[in-house]
């Protein structure tokens, strides 16, 4: 007896061709084989990642035709062999497929950078069913793919970003080798912000959260972190300074911007470190020396993705501070998914950490 389960639905999602053309709407009919391990969800909400806008503008690359999106919740819709989980769950999953059987699954700790990776949002319609990306009404989830049950207490619009934006900074504080006292946090985007909350929790004295958008400023505080004005850079370094003597323990890098870096090398103190997660483009050549590095002894670390366990802890962090910092600020009314591209154009305009769609 097969154990291959039968689904029909219909779908509804927006193409993306190629940076400079609109998105095409298409409704069609799918029957689907769901294989043990594999799930399909109805989309509840997603969300516009940055990195989403960056290949809509042609900054980068994608397979194309494809469907963008990747920050989403779901409603299982079909399940097969995924014990605990049944139709009807609230889920979110890792943005990252994996084999599990190369050396960067089971040797490394880097599933995310699986020899054979496949990333929803970045697939194109000829890969597998097609309904690889979030800005649709439904997904097909692989069966490399970790999913995470949503707690009752965190809405859709909390949930959404969780599976980019939020674990891929729980990937980022985990790798500090003990507990700072004072950390610097360069950029005050969704990682920014998210990234001060979690450090609050653990209890650091003084987090610092350097930014160039003043409307920024209440949101950094209400989530743990003294606000830096960076407009004036001389300025921001010489207010960190004095109220930290040596430096800061630990800097954050999310901003992506590669001028903040030589400063944040003056910032840092004797033994400290430097964790980069934001430069994660071509224009991001660094003019530092590795003098600078040895003479201060300073660790250096790269974060991109994460592993199924950050996921796990970025929605358990959710749960925990629900009531504690106003999460609801961060993501924006949903926009209908048949109107995606005036989503993509409040995206654009930086009013909210992040602009939510809803099929």
């Amino acid at each position: 007896m097969s154990n291959i389960k039968k689904h029909f639905l219909h779908s509804r999602y927006q193409v993306f061709e190629e940076s400079g053309k609109p998105f095409q709407f298409v409704e069609k009919d799918v029957f689907l084989d769901v294989k043990p391990g594999e799930v399909v969800v109805k989309i509840l909400q997603a969300t516009i990642c940055g990195s989403d806008l960056h290949t809509i503008e042609g900054k980068r690359i994608e397979n194309v035709p494809c469907i963008l999106g990747h920050e989403a919740v779901g409603e299982i819709v079909e399940i097969s062999g995924r014990k605990g989980f049944a139709v009807g769950d609230r889920i979110t999953w890792t943005i990252a497929d994996s084999c599990g059987h190369c050396p960067a699954c089971i040797e490394y700790g880097l599933p995310e950078k699986c020899s054979e990776l496949f990333k929803y949002g970045h697939a194109s319609l000829a890969s597998g069913t097609g309904l690889n990306g979030c800005y649709a009404s439904h997904l097909f989830i692989r069966k490399g793919t970790h999913i995470v049950k949503i707690p009752n207490a965190v809405t859709n619009g909390i949930a959404a970003p969780a599976n980019c934006a939020l674990a891929t900074m729980v990937n980022a504080i985990a790798q500090l080798k003990s507990k700072p006292r004072r950390v610097l946090i360069q950029g005050g985007g969704l990682l920014g912000i998210y990234g001060c909350g979690m450090l609050k929790e653990m209890g650091v004295p003084q987090i610092f959260c350097s930014e160039v958008n003043e409307g920024r400023f209440d949101l950094i505080r209400s989530f743990g972190a003294i606000p830096v004005d960076t407009r004036n850079s001389e300025n921001a370094a010489n207010l960190i300074l004095e109220q930290t003597s040596e430096g800061v323990d630990a800097i954050f890098e999310v901003a992506g911007v590669k001028e903040l870096i030589p400063q944040g090398l003056k910032l840092l103190r004797p033994g400290g470190e430097y964790i980069l997660a934001g430069l994660v483009h071509p224009d991001s050549q660094l003019n530092i020396t590795a003098e600078q590095i040895i003479r201060k002894c300073i660790s250096i670390k790269g974060v991109h993705n994460y592993a199924p366990w950050h996921l796990d802890k970025a929605v358990a962090f959710l749960e925990r501070n629900i009531s504690v910092f106003p999460f609801e600020d961060l993501v924006s009314p949903p926009y209908k998914l048949d109107n995606l591209q005036e989503a993509v154009s409040e995206a654009r305009k930086h009013n909210w950490m992040r602009v939510s769609i809803k099929p």
